[in-house]
């Protein structure tokens, strides 16, 4: 009887992966970098559904666009089509140029997604750490769309995740105090190098620098770790501001999590961050 319990649970597996359909390292640019590409996962017979668009973490630095864990098949069990890309990192380019090709990529999503089934108006921006400040950025400085054709009117709703950079000149002052009063050297390459060492720089790199009243900012669910009293912070500044310009945001604080946990749980039925995602995408999706 177990052996045929294996198989059972082997043939739903399969029954399961064959039930979607995956295209890889599709280029967004022309001509495309070696970076420049994306993931495309719809389930089987996908037409019109919501688009999830994913940007991965790293430090702006490293990471890749297969780092999705379960998330493509979570959401794809809830009538999603997921996207994950790759952009080009620091230091081969500046922050800027990161956030345009991240832009580029949803110009790609925006006119070719209803090839894959997905729904070229109905895109959820969602990313961790270093991707929760681009898609938070993405969601509120519309010049990165506008730039591509594109409006905000496109995005749903955006969904951060433990991200410690929606306020740059925060975040820097933060860190480096903690050096200074602890008597500690201050980081080579922190995040005052990376944002381009101009004040004027980090302003213009902080989502909450952009946020404003009418802007057609989409509604925001900020996902953070509790306990982790940098990402904390910087969830209920974005959220402060959103609030004050009439955006509609909720902040969920993930329990005995940490920066890793909080992003390879999403998806798993039990987890209660995820519970919270879910909910306001289909909240999101009512309106």
């Amino acid at each position: 009887m177990k052996h045929v319990s294996r198989m059972l649970i082997a043939f739903a597996l399969l029954s399961e992966a064959q039930a979607q359909d995956v295209k890889r390292n599709i280029a967004y640019a022309d001509p495309a970098q070696e970076r420049q590409v994306l993931d495309v996962h719809s389930p089987r017979n996908a037409k019109d559904l919501p688009v999830v668009f994913w940007i991965h973490g790293g430090g702006w630095q490293a990471g890749d666009k297969t780092s999705v864990q379960i998330k493509p098949q979570a959401f794809m069990d809830q009538g999603f089509v997921f996207v994950s890309t790759n952009y080009r990192l620091l230091p081969n380019v500046d922050m800027a140029t990161i956030v345009r090709d991240v832009a580029k990529s949803i110009r790609w999503v925006h006119d070719q997604i209803a090839e894959y089934g997905g729904d070229p108006e109905r895109i959820f921006v969602m990313g961790h750490s270093a991707g929760a400040q681009l898609a938070a950025l993405i969601c509120t400085d519309d010049r990165y769309l506008k730039a591509e054709g594109l409006s905000l009117a496109i995005t749903k709703g955006c969904v951060p995740v433990d991200g410690d950079t929606y306020d740059v000149p925060a975040i820097i002052e933060t860190a480096e105090t903690r050096r200074r009063v602890h008597d500690q050297p201050q980081a080579k390459y922190g995040h005052r190098e990376k944002f381009g060492n101009d004040p004027a720089k980090h302003r213009d790199l902080s989502a909450v620098t952009h946020v404003a009243k009418d802007k057609g900012i989409p509604p925001f669910l900020i996902l953070h770790v509790a306990e982790h009293p940098d990402t904390s912070a910087q969830a209920q500044r974005l959220a402060s501001v959103l609030k004050s310009a009439g955006v509609s945001v909720k902040v969920v604080g993930a329990q005995e999590s940490n920066h890793n946990k909080i992003n390879a749980d999403l998806g798993l039925p039990n987890d209660p961050a995820t519970k919270a995602l879910f909910e306001f995408v289909g909240d999101a999706l009512k309106k």
